[in-house]
């Protein structure tokens, strides 16, 4: 890597790392108010939403990456053109293809720091950060749904899981085992249980019913044991939003609801999304490069700016009506999360390929 190559890296890390933490700062001060109204709820006190913020700070500055790729190398390669250091470097000998590959080697370093905070910190931060929450407001772990609780299949058990309390134990259990004509053959209510390993977990009071063509049995049990492919691991992840799992724990579920024929698209969906999100990094710094490169000397730094944050929030809000879309259609969830970064690339390139 030659002087000035390395100029451009460290220039474009500096401002896009600066755009980062003060977007993650401003996100952090609206997710603080929006907290601060349940202050005082169970023992949910200021330490507790300074803990949460922090814990949540991994997932949230792994989505603003892309955006503050495109808003810092904006910033930066736009004062390098006002102060005529491009041009410098142009007649200098450096090529259009070298700038660019600057620029990339840049992304190329955000996009490994985006990769081991989105796939290594977040998704654990993100678990811990729901369960301090709820524990601190004296609530048990939120469940997808508030009012019906989880709902899991287990082969040819149905599952309903209405309290998670967190380290493998959940509480007010409902079970419906089916026969092999797909009707109900027991049903049983647990109420708690206990993940004893390798599979197994220890029921207690349990209310068990056996269901014939002509009569039910109904039989009491203090504690038995169960044999599941269910695990904690498993119950962390289905309660936390599928956009903050990592690859494997989105390739792990989206197995299981496979393996029990379940809709699964919309971990699917997450799953690409995740994939493309890094290389989302590389795409904005192609963008900022020829919107900076064929902008007139003395242009404002305001409004590439301004052009900057409406770009971002632009292709934020296409990439989220295409993954609604792809959902609603049923579209195939690779295509759905390639689709709008493939445009803006192609877009970019041949904004790249115009440049003299």
């Amino acid at each position: 890597m030659n002087v000035l190559t390395g100029y451009i890296v460290r220039e474009i890390l500096k401002g896009s790392l600066i755009a980062v933490f003060l977007l993650l700062t401003l996100y952090n001060l609206f997710t603080f108010a929006d907290e601060v109204k349940d202050l005082g709820e169970g023992g949910y006190a200021l330490k507790d939403i300074l803990v949460y913020l922090a814990l949540t700070s991994p997932a949230v500055f792994y989505e603003l990456m892309p955006s503050a790729a495109l808003l810092g190398s904006l910033f930066v390669l736009g004062a390098m053109a006002n102060n005529r250091e491009l041009v410098a470097m142009r007649v200098s000998g450096v090529s259009l293809f070298g700038l660019i590959k600057a620029v990339l080697l840049a992304g190329l370093v955000l996009v490994s720091l985006s990769i081991v905070v989105g796939e290594l910190i977040a998704p654990t931060t993100q678990v811990t950060a729901k369960s301090l929450r709820a524990e601190a407001k004296d609530q048990k772990f939120e469940m997808k749904n508030v009012l019906y609780g989880l709902w899991l299949r287990d082969g040819d058990t149905f599952i309903n899981i209405r309290k998670n309390l967190a380290k493998g134990r959940v509480a007010d259990v409902r079970m419906f085992e089916l026969d092999e004509r797909h009707r109900l053959r027991l049903m049983r209510h647990v109420q708690e249980a206990h993940y004893i390993g390798s599979g197994k977990w220890r029921l207690e009071g349990v209310r068990e019913s056996e269901v014939s063509a002509r009569q039910i049995f109904a039989s009491h049990f203090a504690t038995m044991e169960w044999q599941s492919s269910v695990d904690p691991d498993l119950l962390d992840i289905v309660v936390v939003e599928p956009d903050d799992l990592s690859l494997y724990d989105l390739a792990m579920y989206i197995q299981f609801l496979k393996d029990n024929d379940q809709q699964s698209t919309n971990f699917e969906l997450a799953f690409w999304g995740r994939v493309v999100n890094p290389l989302t990094t590389i795409v904005m710094l192609l963008v900022a490069a020829p919107f900076v490169m064929g902008f007139r000397r003395g242009g404002g730094t305001g409004v590439r700016m301004m052009i900057g944050i409406l770009f971002g929030m632009g292709f934020k809000i296409a990439d989220k009506i295409a993954g609604h879309v792809g959902l609603v259609y049923d579209l195939p969830p690779m295509l759905v999360a390639v689709f709008p970064s493939a445009i803006v690339f192609t877009g970019a390139v041949y904004a790249i390929s115009r440049l003299r």
